[in-house]
């Protein structure tokens, strides 16, 4: 157990719902740390992964179409749908927060199927956010990052051209 695990005071809350569907959440207690952990069954966000994968244009057009789409597009639906988050929180609608992260979610999950990421790797990230943080939130920055000082893999990214309309 990390220092930052024993320091921390952070509960994951559970309602009667969460409690109930324990066993299909994607992150569940670990016994030992208290904190999240990967779940042995499939979650939501597992399971609408998985089905993808079956995706056809008869029994999901909307769905087909946005995986026959480009990455780019697929990605600016996830910025999209974050930017309609944010607004109704901004508005104080919690309905509206609701339903816009779950087309938010739907959108991510477009965007992993596209680039070949498991949902598992995403909840292996957060567990070991978790595991050296306390909680599964974004690392500090480092050093270099404070520097401007681009990683290896960020020079294989292509340059955006922002002088085009």
């Amino acid at each position: 157990m990390t220092d930052a695990i024993k320091r921390s005071d952070l509960k994951y809350p559970q309602t009667a719902a969460s409690s109930a569907r324990q066993t299909e959440s994607p992150l569940v207690p670990d016994s030992r740390s208290g904190m999240a952990a990967p779940s042995r069954q499939p979650g939501e966000l597992d399971r609408l992964y998985r089905s993808l994968a079956e995706v056809t244009p008869e029994k999901h057009p909307r769905t087909a179409r946005l995986l026959a789409s480009s990455t780019r597009k697929t990605a600016q639906k996830v910025i999209e749908e974050a930017g309609e988050v944010a607004l109704e929180a901004v508005k104080h609608h919690d309905r509206g927060i609701v339903r816009e992260s779950a087309d938010l979610l739907y959108h991510l999950v477009a965007l992993w199927h596209r680039a070949g990421i498991d949902p598992s790797q995403v909840w292996i990230e957060m567990r070991s956010r978790a595991d050296t943080l306390g909680i599964a939130e974004k690392p500090p920055k480092t050093r270099s990052d404070k520097l401007g000082t681009q990683s290896a893999s960020s020079s294989d990214r292509p340059k955006l051209n922002r002088n085009k309309p």
